[in-house]
């Protein structure tokens, strides 16, 4: 960890935003610091309600700083049952007694809301109890996912505790050519470009081309870095987001009018280090799609609407792709005609305000008249809630960010995703295709990749104490899961994530079903749960670590794990360790979605995992981590500690109660 630098090293501008936000530990905080911070705003959603409860067994009369707090209720608005709408009013009422800032459903997708409200602004550091929060990176914000219990925890102390991400640099080269869009760059990325070389990363988008791209593509973008395996996707401030700032500062709604100039100069040093840089030339970027059920399973449009694969349901909505621009694009594809007759076709707007926009514009006529079916504004059919969601069997071309097998409703339906373009070409013709054929490249985007370091585990001959309690040697069966880029929707499936009274019992019968559904026939308490590449990625949802935990598996060990995924089983308490070396020796060339494996030893103090005469590191869990683990979750330190609310800086220093 830094310790403070006499001779200060160019940074980037991650760690920029970073120090300005740091209440504790060191500054100028580089990558792998540990800090605690304190974000301008924090946004939840309709997990407020599990936030609330989290805050309320914290004993604390009041929130800390009620400035901080952006709610707006977006997941599961078509949702009008008892249950939910005394749901909602018990969130509205929070809100309304504490003097937060409220949006009720129908106003729009939080995120969207964030950054058209003003809440996100050039230099600031916003966070979100969801992992699409990397969308107010377009801005010039440090834009990046907490979990719920971090909501807590910022309602109640303020701050939270954060490691500062490895940066990676992306530059972009020339513009894009016409029939490509932002859509098709992220995809192309996503696809293309081995996750691992950005997981857990922030991402800084450089380079001429940045300036041909409007907020709405950045927007884009910098969404998508989620599903690329970043924790930030930021841009730097110029006139495209100058000119964005002068028009949503009319209609702000926090008291932010007047723009901060010396966060609009912040910039990256010359000289800065970055862990992995990417060159990306806009112009060979061509019509992507994405699938099926599968982010990185990317090609050219071109050669797969050849197949000319017959869909029956499109979706334009969601936080990365139903802005006015987006509709726009699609109501120029449908204009004078129909959406083809076996397809469903639903459209949603980012928020109320992008609605009315269309509305204006004649935009949201175009797409009605062409056999569009209108959905309030908010999640809706991307997090498989409410009308539209995918039945077995059907085929789905879709603007959203994700594609899991199982998200979007059935696990027995097959989903893609491609630009707002493709998707209403492809809901025109009842096939997956694009509109015209114009500047579709030969062959694959060319993606120009060097990698300055890479982290390696090697055993080592330093020991780890062990703190009171702590465990300091596991011995159990391995259950091993030999896939990579294991979601949170296959570990515990979205329709679960807001259903109400679900006890640990519910959540260990429900886990991994979207996963395999030999789970439980196989599986066992006590099991140490083996798993390959970004175990955890996708949704910030902490059940995926809860159920794991109802279930009873004792551990999980992965080549690599999401870092979002990593706040909410140490957060709550599981034990979650990377082994690269020892996960893919365990897994072997293994098929089959679940197996046993061999009973191993987990040696707490030497940080290993011992397999016959056979030993493997892993990052160690320090005593912060242990003590974690031991307390059963930071709820259970922040009860223990006292939390005086009088201090302009929280008496709880969060920074030394965290991971390694």
């Amino acid at each position: 960890m830094n310790t403070g630098d006499s001779n200060p090293a160019p940074l980037s501008l991650v760690e920029k935003i970073a120090a300005r936000h740091v209440v504790a530990g060191p500054r100028p905080c580089r990558s792998g610091d540990i800090v605690q911070i304190r974000p301008r705003h924090v946004m939840t959603h309709d997990n407020t309600a599990a936030v609330i409860s989290k805050f309320l067994t914290l004993r604390c009369s009041r929130v800390f700083d009620p400035r901080q707090p952006v709610i707006a209720l977006d997941h599961d608005i078509q949702n009008h049952t008892p249950e939910n709408l005394g749901s909602y009013a018990k969130i509205e009422r929070f809100a309304r007694e504490h003097g937060l800032v409220f949006y009720g459903p129908g106003t729009g997708i939080g995120h969207q809301l964030v950054i058209e409200r003003g809440f996100a602004r050039p230099g600031a550091l916003v966070v979100a109890s969801d992992s699409h929060a990397n969308m107010y990176g377009a801005i010039g914000c440090l834009g990046t996912p907490i979990v719920r219990t971090d909501a807590a925890a910022i309602w109640a102390t303020g701050s939270t505790w954060w490691r500062v991400p490895r940066v990676a640099r992306v530059t972009l080269h020339n513009t894009l050519s016409p029939g490509a869009s932002a859509k098709d760059v992220i995809l192309s990325l996503c696809g293309l470009v081995n996750a691992d070389q950005v997981l857990n990363h922030a991402v800084e988008f450089v380079g001429s081309g940045v300036a041909s791209l409007t907020m709405s593509d950045r927007m884009s973008i910098a969404n998508m870095t989620t599903e690329w395996g970043a924790l930030a996707g930021v841009f730097a401030v110029d006139h495209v987001t100058r000119d964005f700032l002068r028009e949503i500062n009319l209609c702000a709604d926090a008291q932010l009018a007047r723009v901060d100039t010396e966060c609009e100069s912040l910039a990256a040093d010359a000289g800065a280090t970055y862990s992995v840089e990417i060159d990306c030339d806009l112009s060979r970027v061509t019509p992507m799609i994405t699938g099926p059920n599968d982010v990185k399973r990317a090609g050219p449009l071109a050669e797969v609407e050849t197949r000319r694969e017959r869909i029956t349901k499109a979706y334009l909505l969601s936080c990365v792709n139903a802005r006015y621009e987006d509709l726009a694009q699609a109501a120029e594809v449908l204009r004078g005609g129909r959406v083809a007759e076996h397809v469903e076709f639903y459209v949603a707007a980012a928020s109320k305000r992008e609605q009315e926009r269309a509305e204006r514009e004649g935009v949201w006529k175009t797409l009605l008249a062409a056999g569009a079916i209108a959905l309030p504004s908010g999640c809706g059919p991307c997090i498989g809630l409410g009308r539209g969601i995918l039945r077995p069997g059907d085929v789905a071309i879709s603007a959203t960010n994700r594609n899991y097998r199982g998200r979007m409703g059935s696990p027995d339906a097959t989903t893609y995703l491609a630009s707002p373009a493709v998707v209403a070409a492809s809901a025109r013709a009842g096939y997956i295709c694009g509109p015209s054929l114009a500047a579709r490249s030969e062959g694959r985007e060319r993606l120009d990749i060097s990698v300055r370091s890479a982290v390696t585990l090697h055993e080592t001959t330093a020991s780890t104490p062990i703190i009171p309690g702590f465990e300091p040697c596991i011995v159990a069966r391995t259950l091993l899961l030999p896939r990579s880029d294991i979601s949170t929707d296959a570990i515990y499936a979205g329709r679960w994530t807001y259903a109400p009274n679900m006890s640990l019992d519910d959540m260990a019968r429900v886990l991994f079903e979207n996963y395999d559904t030999t789970f439980h026939q196989i599986a066992r308490p006590g099991d140490v749960l083996v798993a390959g590449q970004n175990f955890g990625t996708g949704s910030s949802r902490e059940q995926a670590a809860t159920a794991l935990q109802a279930f009873g598996i004792k551990a999980v060990i992965a080549a690599s794990v999401s870092a979002t995924f990593e706040r909410n089983a140490l957060n709550n308490g599981f034990v979650v360790l990377e082994s690269p070396e020892g996960a893919a020796a365990l897994l072997g060339a293994r098929e089959r979605p679940i197996d046993v494996g061999p009973v191993i030893e987990i040696d707490f103090e030497r940080n290993v995992i011992r397999w016959g005469d056979r030993s493997f590191a892993f990052l160690p869990l320090g005593p912060v981590a242990q003590r974690l683990i031991v307390s059963g979750g930071i709820e259970n330190v922040l009860r223990a500690t006292e939390i005086d609310k009088s201090r302009s800086v929280p008496e709880v220093t969060l920074s030394q109660e965290v991971v390694r």
